[in-house]
């Protein structure tokens, strides 16, 4: 259950994310060094918003808003997404000093997992510059697919994100994102039940995802552009 005040999701049936309450939204740019690896995120355009309907086919004039395009083109935004919990459903990978948690199905192609020599690769390895790549690499992950946990504590490592949604920016793939809601934001199905509450998740806003709600990469294959 969230906070009374706290900001919610409602996904409509066919149509638009029905966002609750106050929260913020802003740019959220993918930023890449010399060798073009996910290194960082840049933050821009950010406003306060309320209460508003967010684009779920793709095809809205006024992205990231709604227009009503979703019922003029017939979209089909029916949910298939698995609702077994993250922690039953993510594979396991146990390094020295690290557990790796992976949902492969949550993908969103932001590729901050593969810079720097790649996580499941670093995780087997006990030195300190190993350890914080993992760590930092997965908490960099939009969509929540990977967590790094401390197998001494038993703690997962997760960044400390307010309720907010970012319109995800992609220069490095040419492409536009999926929806980065942060901050433990719920979502809630056309159905009224209620998904997983997690710190991070991508939410599809190109409108071709075979796991919806949730983004699983396709607007890169497609060349999603929100500019459009």
């Amino acid at each position: 259950m969230t906070e009374p005040g706290h900001p919610r999701i409602r996904v409509s049936k066919n149509g638009p994310y029905l966002v609750e309450g106050p929260v913020p939204v802003s740019r959220q740019t993918i930023v890449t060094d010399a060798a073009g690896e996910s290194v960082a995120w840049s933050e821009t355009e950010r406003a306060e918003k309320g209460s508003c309907a967010l684009c779920r086919c793709g095809g809205s004039s006024i992205k990231p808003y709604c227009d009503g395009t979703h019922a003029t083109i017939a979209f089909d935004g029916t949910e298939t997404a698995d609702r077994t919990p993250y922690a039953q459903a993510a594979t396991v990978a146990d390094g020295p000093v690290l557990r790796l948690m992976d949902q492969f199905e949550l993908c969103a192609e932001a590729r901050f997992c593969s810079a720097r020599g790649k996580i499941w690769n670093r995780v087997a390895s006990d030195d300190a510059d190993s350890t914080a790549v993992v760590v930092e690499q997965s908490e960099l992950c939009p969509s929540g697919r990977y967590t790094a946990v401390d197998l001494a504590t038993q703690l997962a490592h997760e960044p400390d994100l307010e309720a907010s949604i970012g319109l995800v920016e992609d220069p490095q793939a040419g492409v536009s994102g999926p929806l980065w809601v942060r901050g433990g934001v719920q979502v809630v199905s056309a159905e009224g039940e209620p998904y997983e509450i997690r710190n991070r998740v991508t939410l599809c806003r190109c409108g071709s995802s075979k796991n919806k709600p949730f983004c699983d990469s396709t607007h890169v294959d497609i060349g999603f552009d929100a500019s459009e």
